[in-house]
């Protein structure tokens, strides 16, 4: 591992290793050249499956183009980073288990508007409007008495 510091590659010496629920390893290090510290955050590569779109074509899963529309469904909100972070990071797990090759981007938008309306709801309705195509006030207005009835 590089040194972020230094750039030094001779090498680190780790001095703390913590497991998180993902499955993710994080390691704190110390660079034997300057001596500063860092943290280095290790998960495991597993396959996710291709996104059939609406259109019918297919992209590869993009964890930062997910972790993009919760940030603008989130804009100015109090939802903090690590919460969308791991919002993202349960979708993605959730992708990984099924074990399919192929997947419906519905799926993904279901777990996103169900994770939204957990975190913020204001984010909850960005997100739906958009999601579910509420082109007009009446079907805004039956999903807000529906959020705020439940």
């Amino acid at each position: 591992m590089r040194c972020p510091f230094c750039h030094s590659e001779d090498g680190s010496k780790v001095i703390d290793t913590s497991h998180d629920a993902r499955g993710g390893i994080r390691r704190r290090r110390e660079c034997k050249d300057c001596g500063q510290r860092y943290s280095s955050y290790e998960r495991p590569i597993l396959a996710t499956p291709l996104i059939i779109k609406e259109d019918g074509t297919r992209e590869e899963f993009d964890r930062e183009k997910l972790l993009r529309g919760l940030r603008i469904s989130c804009a100015k909100r109090p939802v903090s980073a690590a919460d969308l972070d791991r919002l993202a990071g349960e979708i993605e797990a959730h992708l990984q288990r099924l074990g399919k090759a192929e997947v419906s981007s519905r799926v993904i938008g279901d777990m996103v508007i169900n994770g939204l309306k957990d975190l913020d709801a204001i984010a909850y309705m960005r997100f739906a409007i958009v999601y579910l195509k509420l082109d007009d006030l009446q079907s805004v207005r039956s999903l807000l008495d529906r959020l705020i009835e439940n």
